[in-house]
Order: structure tokens, then sequence, then C-alpha cells
């Protein structure tokens, strides 16, 4: 049976603060979580009773089997992730400074596992067949994980909804000039690109809202999805449907992990057929529930929570 959702992209070992306002050399006691957007967005979508598989890899070591034993427990079957000897599994730092102000700091060295995922090693014909097949822009920015993602995405062939989740990590590239050529060749494979106001300028050279959703179309897309952090998000399909919904009213904790949650959620709207509408404001709501939580994956809403949040209009 094929899957409703196989994402592409990173996982590593998120260690949270336990204290907020607290800066990193004075934490005295950290939580562990299952991390990696792409891992992250497979996560949320499985907590909304879909079907979904990662394809990853970590390092061959302790936090490896606790990331394997984290996606078994979250329902995310683990048979594409696979160890990469000599790599340590990548581990993720933040500090909690709410309500706007959360740094990251990615240990990945002497390189990420995930970005060691080889072309010849994939399951094209599960790729095609899932309803739906994410991946990140993080997988473009080191080889081999670079060509093995174009290409699934070339032997997909725009089959099902292929999601581009634009995901810029500037510490992962020299510059944007570097990204933009390998983000263009994503976009021509890809029915729907979602990113943040930086990672719409990383792709398509435009930042505002309207000009960026019409540059993403015209690259190939048939949905751009840009969010605009307290101004809401904006929705814009091939058809001329768009629609431009308002962030939910929340009390911010822990910001990191609310865009996988959106992800999550925006999946699951594409695979109910739900129109803009309802699928923004949908995936809103579960961005909002987990920035009202701390750690990001296993914070992952419910469809009753994110129903109540809706309806409320706003995270209680």
């Amino acid at each position: 049976m094929a899957y409703d959702l196989i994402t592409m992209g990173r996982i590593g070992v998120d260690l949270y603060p336990l204290q907020t306002g607290v800066p990193l050399p004075q934490v005295t006691s950290f939580g562990k979580f299952l991390g990696g957007s792409a891992t992250n967005v497979a996560v949320a979508t499985a907590r909304l009773g879909r079907r979904t598989a990662v394809i990853t890899r970590t390092g061959d070591d302790p936090f490896g089997t606790y990331l394997h034993e984290a996606l078994k427990d979250f329902g995310v079957d683990d048979r594409w992730v696979t160890p990469v000897p000599g790599l340590p599994t990548p581990v993720t730092f933040c500090e909690v400074f709410p309500p706007d102000d959360f740094p990251l700091y990615f240990y990945r060295l002497p390189k990420a596992p995930d970005l060691e995922i080889d072309a010849h090693e994939l399951d094209l014909d599960a790729i095609r067949d899932a309803r739906v097949f994410w991946v990140t822009g993080t997988g473009l920015s080191e080889e081999p994980s670079r060509t093995a993602t174009l290409a699934a995405l070339a032997h997909r062939a725009k089959s099902g909804a292929t999601v581009f989740d634009l995901d810029w990590r500037p510490m992962f590239w020299n510059d944007p000039d570097e990204a933009r050529p390998f983000y263009e060749e994503a976009l021509r494979h890809t029915t729907v690109a979602v990113g943040n106001l930086d990672e719409v300028e990383v792709a398509t050279g435009v930042r505002e809202p309207h000009a960026a959703a019409r540059a993403l179309l015209d690259a190939g897309v048939e949905l751009a999805v840009v969010k605009q952090g307290p101004k809401g998000v904006l929705a814009v399909n091939r058809e001329g449907a768009s629609a431009e919904v308002p962030p939910l009213p929340v009390t911010v904790l822990n910001g990191l992990g609310a865009g996988d949650a959106f992800g999550g959620s925006l999946v699951h709207g594409l695979l109910a057929g739900w129109d803009l509408e309802k699928t923004m404001r949908h995936a809103n709501a579960a961005g909002a529930i987990v920035a009202s939580r701390l750690e990001c994956s296993s914070a992952m809403p419910t469809p009753g929570e994110i129903e109540a949040a809706v309806t409320a209009g706003a995270v209680k």
C-alpha cells in the first residue's frame, strides 16, 4: 500500500533547555527530542492519522538508535533510515527567549549523515507512488544528497503532490546565489512550494509576498505558500484561487517546530482535498499550538486539538 507521505531530509537530536529566558552557558538541564524538519513533518502528519515514512540517515551510534525508537513510537516508518559509519548523529541546541528569539546551534560536523543519502539507494518506486512526497532545501546543500534529491524529484515527475520546503538555512551554504540554481531545478519538479519571506527571496529573488507567490508559480509549481510571520500566510494556486489567513493568537513558548506542524497539517489538507482557506486555517492553528509548547516532535497536535483552536480562534 502506498504511503500518504514520504519525506526526505534532516534528522537529529534536539536538546532543548528546560529553562526559558536563560542563556545557553547558564542552562543546567535539557530535554532530548527527535528533530530535523523533514522528520518532524512526517511525525506531524502521522499524528493526524496518515501513513508516513522518512528517508534519511543517522550516525551508527546510540543517538541513532534513539531516533529509530522515537520514529517507531510516533508511528513513522523508519525502513529508509540507515546508519553512516564514522559520522555522528547530529545534535541541535537552542536557546529559548519567548516570544520571538530562539537561536539554533547545529552540530553537524564533520558532515551530517543525512547529507549522505545516495541516489542509488533510493526506493524510487515508493517515492513515485506516495500520495505526497516532501523534500527540503537543506537536502540540496551538499552531495550526494543534492543529486539524490533531484533524482527523486525527476523520477516522481510531479505524480501526486510533490512539496518543496524551501528550508533556507544560511549556515549550510556559502551564499544565496550558490543555492538559487538548485532551488530553481527543484521547483521545476514540484507542485507545491512552501517558505517564509527569507526563503522565497532565496528561491526567486523576490520578497514581496504576492510577487514571490507569482514567481514560484512561474517557476513551475501549482501552489505557492508564503509564510509571512505576524501577518499570517498567503496561498495562491495556478487556477487563480488565493487565501490570506491571519495567525491565531497564542502565547509563544518556543517557536521552533511551528513550521513543521504547519507542514504536517498542510499535507493533511492536501490529502483531504480541502480548499485553500480551510487548509491554511488548520495549518496556522497547528503551528500556533506547537509554538505554545517547548518541544517540537512530541508537541505535534492531534486533529481534535487543531479543530478546537480553529473553532476558538486562538490557542488556549
